[in-house]
């Protein structure tokens, strides 16, 4: 009988491998200070690519720790074709974003620079070691990529053509989201989708026009009341998850 798998690492080695694999310094210290793991201990890994494999760790030194990789134990799967473009936020409302977003099912982020951005710095493998942390514990196959942050404006005038914005305009001129979503694509033969939030305060009203003005935007609605910009990265997400993600 297969053991009981009882913690899941990333790892940016290809699976099998040669069957026997050396964890570095930081996963090691994890598995064996953190989380008290011995010989015998089983423990999932995936990479991104070939899909989750069982594995068992064979020894535990100070600073590294062996695994022997058994089989294959789920098939690689991906997400939905969905970014996250949003504004930088405080840090630990950031990690939320990041977190949840990752749990939600994004499989890109992308910080923008607006005009009304308060946080003017991004660390970029914060918001990577936050989004690995959350594909480890919901069961992803994969790890959300991000880019480095970027102005609105250089964003939008390199957007590529087939890729759609849902723009959640906090004036409610936009239809209800699922409504809006639903008439703009569909289950059966979904389009490439980006959700677009801004800082707090919102855009600005030439930011707004400039995202409006668009081709592939479409504006919708996220209720009667200001959300904070992480609450609306949340409901935006599963809202464009129940009209036409993989829910």
């Amino acid at each position: 009988m297969a053991k009981k798998i009882q913690h899941r690492l990333f790892i940016e080695d290809s699976l099998p491998g040669g069957g026997i694999i050396t964890l570095g310094n930081e996963q090691s210290h994890y598995l064996a200070n953190v989380m008290r793991a011995n010989v015998g201990t089983a423990v999932a890994l995936f990479n991104g690519q070939d899909g989750e494999w069982a594995a068992e760790i064979i020894d535990v030194k100070k600073r590294e720790v062996t695994l022997k990789i058994a089989e294959r134990t789920r098939e690689q799967t991906g997400e939905p074709n969905l970014w996250l473009a949003f504004a930088p936020i405080k840090k630990a409302r950031l990690d939320f974003m990041a977190q949840k977003a990752t749990e939600l099912g994004v499989n890109h982020m992308i910080p923008v620079y607006t005009r009304r951005t308060i946080v003017d710095r991004v660390k970029t493998d914060r918001l990577r070691a936050n989004a690995t942390e959350a594909a480890e514990q919901c069961e992803r196959l994969n790890v959300p990529t991000s880019d480095e942050p970027i102005k609105l404006e250089k964003l939008l005038a390199t957007w590529p053509d087939d890729r759609m914005i849902m723009f959640c305009d906090e004036d409610l001129s936009g239809d209800s989201a699922y409504t809006a979503l639903s008439r703009a694509d569909n289950k059966e033969s979904p389009k490439p989708w980006a959700i677009i939030i801004g800082p707090e305060g919102g855009f600005d009203d030439d930011e707004r026009r400039m995202i409006r003005a668009h081709k592939n935007t479409v504006v919708v609605s996220l209720g009667p009341r200001v959300l904070r910009a992480d609450t609306a990265a949340m409901a935006a997400i599963s809202l464009w998850q129940a009209a036409i993600g993989d829910w």
